[in-house]
């Protein structure tokens, strides 16, 4: 069986994609294509805070892709000297909280040493920072357009201030019509296809039950398939392909499940 999943391709330790390995174990012939790209907004302004340590009483980072930024900025701006001789020093003497290892090692590529990631979600994350943070500076925390406001309003709670700056959203993949036509094209007939459309997941999370009245994804799974609804909608409505949103099993547990979620 063929497998279509929409998503971008992740490798992780083993240098491999786990949504490729792990469907792979059950003989499934899996294909990636993005559906989702990334644009990055306020630049200047983000680059201009990250000059003024000062100012503010630490970072939070959500995303890989609000590091990512930093990165940016840094480049864009010739600041990646200054960064290394002062302002990575004067950001390591306050608190970097991120969330999850994946941020952190990101974290920590750009020099600065981190807390919190194991926490595992943004709202573990407002707990502990709840716990050892005082009214006093705020923190500044570079997010996307569609944010969740857990983290926010638990701070904003507890007296604690936080300046949010929104760096990157998300949009259509630009490849997306031209990868979908061409994959569809090299089909001798049509095949039977497993989508798979949402967020990244890791193996440790894969592994866990999944329930179906979890609630989709705000924006990947509207977004995507408003992307893709035009070129392939009459392949949808075919019988010989099945929507499934959820990730892969181990093998050495229940065959591959019908029911999906994300």
């Amino acid at each position: 069986m063929k497998v279509l999943l929409l998503k971008d391709a992740k490798e992780d330790d083993s240098g491999q994609d786990p949504y490729i390995r792990e469907l792979g174990l059950y003989g499934l012939e899996a294909t990636l294509i993005p559906v989702l790209s990334f644009e990055f907004l306020s630049l200047p302004s983000f680059s201009e805070k990250l000059s003024h340590p000062e100012d503010y009483g630490g970072l939070i980072f959500t995303s890989p892709r609000a590091v990512e930024a930093v990165e940016l900025c840094l480049e864009e701006d010739s600041k990646t000297e200054v960064w290394k001789k002062s302002l990575k020093e004067k950001w390591n003497a306050k608190s970097v909280y991120v969330v999850g290892n994946a941020t952190a090692s990101l974290v920590n590529k750009i020099g600065l040493d981190t807390e919190g990631e194991s926490c595992g979600n943004a709202e573990k994350l407002a707990e502990y920072i709840c716990s050892r943070e005082s009214p006093a500076l705020p923190l500044l925390f570079p997010c996307g357009t569609l944010k969740g406001e857990i983290l926010p309003k638990m701070l904003k709670d507890k007296g604690i201030p936080m300046e949010s700056i929104t760096v990157y959203q998300k949009i259509p993949h630009p490849g997306i019509r031209v990868n979908l036509n061409s994959y569809y094209s090299q089909q001798v007939r049509l095949p039977s296809a497993l989508l798979v459309l949402g967020q990244p997941f890791s193996t440790q999370q894969s592994r866990k039950p999944c329930r179906a009245s979890q609630p989709a994804s705000r924006f990947s799974v509207p977004l995507a398939l408003h992307t893709v609804s035009s070129i392939f909608k009459s392949y949808l409505v075919t019988t010989s392909i099945k929507l499934s949103l959820q990730p892969s099993a181990p093998p050495q547990r229940a065959p591959w499940p019908h029911r999906a979620c994300l």
